[in-house]
């Protein structure tokens, strides 16, 4: 008696248990105190690195390699990133009749007493800057902008090359972007998105993508921690 063929790993796992645990992790967030909330935010984002890192260590992101190691590229990366700050904030400053959230919402850099600011600091740094970056584009622009692709025909994602255009994808993965936002950042979020996978379908690499949103990520919350020294309440950017 012969086996059957073993079952092929649809390669999803990797990419949706990270970005749902970290989605599911901060509807509960939502609903601690302030004080509970910052030493739950750090726990949240050490569980997605490291849920990250595992799949990593695992082989399971070939997608990661070959990045170009070419400064000039990395720093058009980058500036990308930057003019994507601008693009988040300026409409904010420019447009008063913009929606925008209340003060009770915005992040808390006090929420542990000024004692632990800089720890605060750091791990939303570490989350904002570097882990989500990694984790949102890994989801949305490496595995969601390709399964659109395959779906329905039984086709595996991972045999779509990254950076490949399709008018369906770049606005399933638009819609779901800007929607996994707040309804008050919908306008730049639907803008961000749209340079973002511009950059990617250019640059035909994942990493160019991780890099842009993490400059955008650092810048942003450079920019809103020199407002602060100023006596500026940007907080509810980041």
């Amino acid at each position: 008696m012969t086996s059957s063929p073993a079952r092929r790993d649809h390669g999803w796992w990797p990419y949706l248990v990270p970005y749902f645990t970290f989605l599911v992790l901060g509807e509960l967030q939502s609903r601690l105190s302030p004080e509970s909330g910052a030493w739950f935010r750090m726990g949240r984002v050490l569980l997605v690195a490291s849920l990250v890192a595992y799949f990593v260590r695992r082989g399971a992101y070939p997608e990661l390699r070959g990045y170009p190691r070419d400064p000039r590229r990395i720093a058009a990366d980058v500036a990308v990133g930057l003019a994507g700050v601008v693009l988040w904030v300026a409409p904010y400053l420019l447009i008063p009749w913009l929606p925008r959230p209340g003060p009770e919402t915005a992040f808390d850099p006090n929420a542990l007493g000024e004692g632990l600011r800089p720890l605060v600091l750091a791990a939303r740094f570490f989350g904002f800057a570097l882990v989500t970056p990694v984790m949102e584009e890994l989801f949305i622009r490496s595995f969601l902008i390709r399964v659109v692709d395959v779906y329905g025909a039984g086709g595996d994602f991972r045999k779509v090359p990254i950076g490949r255009y399709t008018a369906w994808s770049f606005w399933i993965v638009l819609g779901a972007f800007t929607l996994s936002h707040m309804p008050w950042e919908w306008p730049v979020a639907v803008a961000w998105c749209a340079l973002a996978n511009l950059w990617l379908y250019r640059q035909r690499h994942i990493v160019s993508v991780i890099v842009l949103h993490a400059a955008t990520n650092a810048g942003l919350l450079l920019l809103v921690l020199a407002a602060d020294a100023w006596g500026w309440n940007l907080w509810w950017f980041v």
